[in-house]
């Protein structure tokens, strides 16, 4: 039965599992809601979990999301408000017990339901966690039978929202553009501030110092409003929006178990003050498979940081590593990284050095123990001059892997566990066939036509040319926002300007190509560019580029949070009359 055909007022409290606590609170005294959803679980997350559940049993959810409760519960109650989060992590049903228990405790009448099914294990030999990752369709399934709280263990960061959206309007499995237009609204608010200024390209020309929570206005057709509380800091803008719908995409198809999201036909305008409207949505059946992401124990990991100070960094560096050379000939893996933060001439003795950054990885703790780490530090008064590291020795820890495959949507028990116990199963969606076909060309109105990424994920030609005039070499983030995030081991760049004048210079100038010149350390892997042309933004997937993913810390940034940040901080040559100011020349003929 439809809730109705006003829209869904829904928001957003967490991020990820360590959020700003508050933030349960702030949305629901900020303004009216009827949903309040929390997102908890990333890849690093599962592995914590699991090791949790290694523990006890009786672990394996998110504990913070069961302390905010014991704050906000009574509120949400009397103010209407469900909650739906997946803190339920590896053991839904544990927390959906430990919540009641709050609930009478503290006098709430409330009703708590929560989704299973996605736990595979055992999935594969030496994994510690395995979950698919479910749709919105068994959160949808509670609600309709009146839960007030609903958790889930893994489904996607987007079903939090679309499933609610399915409830209020009583949409059907194949309602495609309209889940594909909550999915597009999920995926803004997956990740909290972000879409409200947080870690956003240009946030010097605003006050984001504490940016409020995001929220949604789903309207029946699909369409959304993106917004905050009022009073809120932090800005919603069509930049901010841009930036987060970029966020750990990789195709135009944003695929998942419920509906396949075109991003290439959605749609953004700034409505008003801090309201961005998201229209025009197309959404496809989804796969007939469901991703299921695997985190196992990779082996044991250490490290050393070595300060190098003042003059012969080069040699200092050299030095220290002929003298651990032989120490480290029985370690599996030892990468050695030079950071040059250095100045010539410096002030302060900090910003006269460098670190030297030594990682070793070994299946056995005993070689990478404090045995290792105690070899490095006893070179103190033997090594070059001035030698400290930042912290004693330490012990070897382990380091976690994620890998992901698929698995076919009809093998995994999707079940919603209603307030009553009954046990609800939801069948897989009907799913779109294999291959897909590919992605139909949408260029911008008024803009040369731009074919879309097919199924290899790259153009196969770009009209138009390049602005001519006089040119700056400025960093492009002058002209450019930039956000990148990680998907297992690989990352991914989502790139955007403002103007489609900007667009056409963007999309002939920076390929594949261009990306891995102005980016060294993507040099020999897989770079796959695609376009989004209503966004006016590219996409690029770096293949391989975080090794086994975050928990491995495979590289200095492991979840390739500031990649786009670097690429932003690139000099490229860009045409004067795109850049919003007319920069100054210097004397060697760059921009400040």
């Amino acid at each position: 039965m439809s809730r109705g055909r006003r829209p869904l007022r829904i928001g957003n409290a967490s991020g990820f599992y360590g959020d700003r606590f508050s933030a349960f609170e702030e949305m629901l005294t900020g303004g009216p809601l009827d949903v309040l959803t929390g997102d908890y679980l990333a890849e690093l997350t599962m592995l914590i979990l699991g090791r949790d559940r290694l523990k006890s049993p009786e672990l394996g959810y998110a504990k913070t999301f069961l302390r905010q409760l014991e704050q906000s519960l009574g509120l949400a109650r009397e103010r209407g408000v469900r909650i739906v989060a997946n803190a339920g992590g590896l053991n839904p049903a544990g927390l959906a017990d430990a919540i009641r228990t709050l609930a009478a405790g503290a006098g709430v009448p409330v009703s708590v339901a929560h989704v299973e099914g996605d736990d595979l294990m055992p999935f594969a030999e030496g994994a510690l966690t395995a979950n698919a990752y479910l749709g919105g369709a068994g959160i949808t399934a509670c609600l309709r039978a009146g839960a007030d709280v609903v958790v889930t263990g893994r489904v996607t960061d987007a079903a939090l929202v679309s499933g609610p959206a399915a409830w209020w309007f009583d949409w059907a499995p194949d309602d495609h553009d309209r889940l594909a237009g909550a999915v597009v609204a999920g995926h803004v608010l997956e990740c909290g501030t972000q879409s409200t200024g947080g870690n956003y390209s240009f946030f010097t020309a605003h006050d984001v110092r504490r940016p409020g929570f995001p929220l949604a206005e789903i309207a029946e057709d699909g369409s959304s409003v993106i917004t905050k509380h009022p009073g809120t800091g932090g800005v919603v803008s069509v930049g901010t929006v841009t930036a987060q719908l970029l966020y750990e995409t990789q195709g135009p198809r944003y695929l998942g178990p419920d509906v396949t999201a075109r991003l290439d036909t959605v749609r953004l305008a700034q409505e008003g003050e801090d309201r961005v409207a998201i229209t025009g949505v197309v959404g496809e059946p989804p796969p007939p498979t469901l991703k299921v992401g695997v985190t196992r124990i990779g082996g044991w990991r250490n490290e050393v940081v070595f300060v190098l100070t003042g003059l012969d960094i080069e040699e200092k560096a050299a030095l220290v590593q002929a003298q651990l050379a032989d120490a480290l000939s029985q370690v599996a893996t030892a990468d050695w990284t030079l950071g040059r933060t250095d100045h010539e001439d410096a002030r302060t003795e900090e910003t006269a050095s460098a670190m030297l950054r030594l990682v070793v990885r070994d299946p056995s703790p005993d070689r990478v123990g404090r045995t290792l780490t105690s070899e490095a530090v006893e070179l103190a008064l033997a090594s070059y001059p001035g030698f400290h590291v930042t912290s004693p020795p330490g012990p070897a820890q382990p380091y976690g892997v994620f890998t992901s495959s698929a698995v076919p949507s009809a093998t995994v028990p999707h079940v919603a566990v209603l307030p009553d116990g009954t046990r609800h199963p939801v069948p897989p969606v009907p799913a779109l066939p294999v291959p897909a076909p590919a992605v139909p060309a949408l260029p911008l109105p008024g803009a040369p036509a731009v074919p879309v990424s097919g199924a290899e994920g790259r153009p196969t030609a770009v009209a138009g040319a390049a602005p001519a005039g006089p040119t700056l070499r400025v960093p492009l983030g002058r002209l450019a926002g930039a956000r990148s995030g990680d998907k297992g081991g690989d990352a991914n760049i989502g790139v955007w300007v403002e103007s489609d004048e900007a667009w056409e210079w963007l999309h002939t100038t920076l390929t594949a190509e261009e990306l891995q010149v102005l980016l060294p350390e993507t040099a020999g892997l897989a770079v796959t560019r695609h376009l989004l042309p209503h966004l006016r933004a590219l996409n690029f997937t770096v293949t391989g580029i975080l090794g086994d993913g975050v928990a491995s810390a495979h590289r200095f940034d492991p979840q390739a949070k500031a990649l786009g940040e670097w690429l932003r901080a690139r000099h490229v040559d860009i045409p004067a009359r795109l850049l919003p100011t007319h920069l100054p020349l210097t004397p060697e003929g760059t921009a400040p």
